[in-house]
């Protein structure tokens, strides 16, 4: 039986440059976005270490008040509000549509499982022409327990009557296939620029440049 295929949507599937003229307006810099986004997962991340759940839209909004004290800047009405909304509405990178294609007329099944809330993560796929691709939208807000945690991983194979084994997770993000692998799911690293996999732990069998890339060599693995 065919591995039910499960992306990761933020960097993954969409791209979140068009965040850097709105950076640049209101923190006067758009390299802070990368930085702002570390800082999000930062304190996302501590909160499910430590009990004390934070959701990924608390966490955007507070990761943005600490880059801009750090900065010396006052955010005014409304612009961590901007900031966060434009997540709703980023496009997906450019070979994402074809490729979900190509792996729906393989065979393949589809979803995506994000830490974003699921309102928010039902907007990003609506808004980037991707939602019809996917049989579930996951949120791991739904277990309370945020990705590397094992519990968003189980709860996708859960969704789909499979145990871990039958989920190959695709993601851009070197954590994220680290909690795939040590929950028991298989993975592909979508090699972006700028991302590189850990050198410690499990490794992905399957890593590519882009969806596309991955998509193929998923294909050829599981024809």
């Amino acid at each position: 039986m065919k591995k039910i295929i499960v992306f990761d949507v933020n960097e993954t599937l969409l791209d979140l440059r068009p965040l850097d003229p709105i950076f640049e307006q209101v923190l006067g810099d758009a390299a802070l976005r990368p930085m702002w986004f570390a800082q999000m997962l930062q304190i996302a991340f501590v909160g499910t270490i430590t009990g004390a759940y934070v959701d990924f839209t608390s966490a955007q909004h507070a990761a943005l008040r600490m880059i801009a004290a750090r900065r010396g800047i006052e955010l005014k009405d409304g612009d961590s509000d901007r900031i966060v909304g434009a997540m709703s509405h980023l496009p997906a990178h450019p070979e994402v549509n074809p490729a979900l294609l190509r792996l729906i007329d393989a065979g393949f099944r589809l979803a995506a499982l994000t830490n974003s809330v699921p309102e928010v993560a039902e907007a990003q796929l609506i808004n980037a022409g991707l939602h019809s691709s996917f049989e579930q939208v996951l949120s791991a807000d739904e277990v309370r327990r945020l990705k590397p945690a094992p519990e968003p991983y189980r709860m996708a194979a859960q969704r789909f009557g499979t145990d871990p084994g039958g989920i190959c997770l695709v993601a851009a993000h070197s954590w994220d296939i680290s909690g795939a692998l040590e929950a028991g799911c298989s993975a592909a690293f979508v090699a972006r620029p700028g991302m590189v996999l850990s050198p410690i732990g499990k490794q992905p069998e399957i890593v590519g440049r882009d969806i596309l890339e991955v998509a193929e060599q998923i294909i050829q693995r599981d024809p």
